[in-house]
């Protein structure tokens, strides 16, 4: 049986831990395996586990440590990776039967870099077809469940990675970010999950480097971890043009202050229908920051519905560029929404999609002034908690006729502005003790103040202690 008291140890006080010899990196592999093990045949979370090369890898680490290496930052500590995100020599699926035997001979970027650090892969995680849904659900892997109850969705489409580190099988887990993929099961996990500014962390997992709505980012159960997983993967990277010359300083001391700062709140984007449990427990976690010294003020974002389908109709085409080539060998054992997506993105005229990128234009220019006069800005994550996983998401996305748009997720604008960070961060739990996430949106490029202002709410309103009942 799994000691739950590591298991739920932060990646930080873990890696600490371990250089200073107080805790074997053998010790704490084996206890993540064995948690994997207790929790993964209820909820689905991990397709692949490597324990033979995850213990031989911990055992490394611990003559590192007795022969007083230098130590990477995650020294020892074990980390999932998403079963979209290549990695040498192990198969990456991407939740799909078109990849079901791919093994990559090259690493995404990323986990070269968290391995550098000293991170042990102890296995890939769960994705839906192509990471297309916000329900990690896929024809390959079957339905990934959520921790805190296993009747809901943990989200998606890091799904695998939310639910992994929800219920402590790893303190730290990658996820890829096109649309809310991760800051959707951070919401519905419980943790916290940042999409970072575009280019922080390269991305060199798509076919095109050109691509502009992506990234990748952490799941995390604290905000110092997430901070740590960005430090360490942050930086300039030739395989990806978009990638930023400069690191954003993540050294200096972390300031968990938010007296002062001018914070913009809107609760519905003028378009959601939001949940009541949602909209109290945000407000709640509004107050908080109060409390803490924000100035928080109510504003009107000047979007409507129309940029949430512009989001679609990008998705849709992104879909068909990268993946419509399996159409014609797979279809049948293709989840049927993703055949939709494509067959959609085949019919869009090539003016219809470079539109898109007006409609882009013109949110930012509806947002950057309020972005020009606050700090950061403050809105739910999704409009309720996370729904029983045999629902069709896409009835949320339908028109209801009451006026309000019922979509899942407030999170796909962002993408489209891509270079404004974005960090998920649990706004409470509700009365049947299913969490919600808050979003805070920064600045473009200001990774540095999303974290500090979730890691200000931490320290007035902690979460990490919190666990799910499995």
């Amino acid at each position: 049986m799994a000691d739950l008291d590591l298991c739920y140890m932060p990646a930080t006080e873990m890696a600490r831990r371990i250089r200073e010899g107080r805790l074997s990196p053998i010790r704490v592999v084996e206890n993540s395996l064995a948690r994997i093990a207790e929790v993964n045949p209820k909820l689905n979370c991990f397709c692949f586990t490597y324990p033979d090369e995850a213990i031989e890898k911990a055992k490394q680490a611990e003559r590192a440590v007795k022969r007083g290496d230098k130590l990477g930052p995650l020294h020892g500590v074990p980390i999932a990776i998403k079963d979209l995100t290549p990695t040498k020599g192990k198969r990456t699926t991407l939740g799909s039967y078109c990849f079901e035997n791919w093994v990559p001979d090259w690493n995404a970027t990323v986990v070269d870099k968290l391995e550098a650090a000293g991170a042990i892969m102890v296995g890939k995680t769960t994705t839906p077809e192509f990471a297309y849904s916000s329900f990690t659900e896929s024809p390959l892997w079957g339905i990934t469940r959520n921790p805190w109850n296993p009747e809901r969705t943990p989200g998606g489409s890091s799904g695998g990675s939310g639910a992994a580190v929800a219920s402590g099988c790893v303190p730290l887990a990658e996820g890829t970010d096109m649309g809310g993929s991760v800051r959707i099961p951070a919401a519905w996990c419980g943790i916290v999950g940042l999409k970072p500014s575009l280019g922080r962390i390269s991305q060199n997992l798509l076919p095109s480097v050109f691509d502009n709505i992506s990234h990748f980012g952490p799941l995390a159960r604290t905000i110092e971890d997430a901070r740590l997983f960005l430090k360490v993967t942050q930086g300039p990277d030739d395989r990806d043009i978009q990638s930023i010359d400069t690191p954003i300083d993540l050294d200096s001391p972390f300031t968990r202050s938010v007296e002062g700062m001018r914070l913009a709140l809107d609760l519905d984007l003028a378009i959601y229908a939001i949940d009541p449990e949602v909209e109290r427990l945000v407000m709640n976690s509004v107050k908080a920051l109060q409390k803490a010294g924000a100035i928080v003020e109510e504003v009107s974002v000047p979007w409507d519905r129309r940029l949430a389908q512009a989001w679609t109709e990008l998705w849709e085409v992104f879909m068909a560029a990268y993946f419509g080539d399996y159409l014609e060998k797979f279809r049948d054992k293709m989840d049927p929404h993703v055949v939709a997506l494509i067959e959609a993105g085949n019919k869009m005229p090539a003016t219809h999609y470079k539109r898109i990128e007006i409609e882009r234009s013109e949110q930012w220019k509806g947002f950057y002034p309020i972005l020009q006069k606050y700090d950061a800005f403050l809105c739910p994550t999704m409009s309720r908690d996370a729904p029983p996983v045999d629902e069709d998401d896409n009835k949320y996305y339908a028109d209801w006729g009451d006026g309000r748009y019922h979509g899942l997720d407030i999170t796909g604008q962002f993408n489209m502005i891509a270079p404004c960070p974005v960090l998920s961060v649990p706004a409470g739990w509700t009365k049947d003790g299913l969490p919600v996430g808050m979003q805070i949106v920064g600045p473009r490029w200001r990774d540095d103040i999303v974290l500090q202002i979730g890691a200000a709410l931490e320290r007035v309103q902690p979460w990490a202690e919190k666990r799910p009942p499995i």
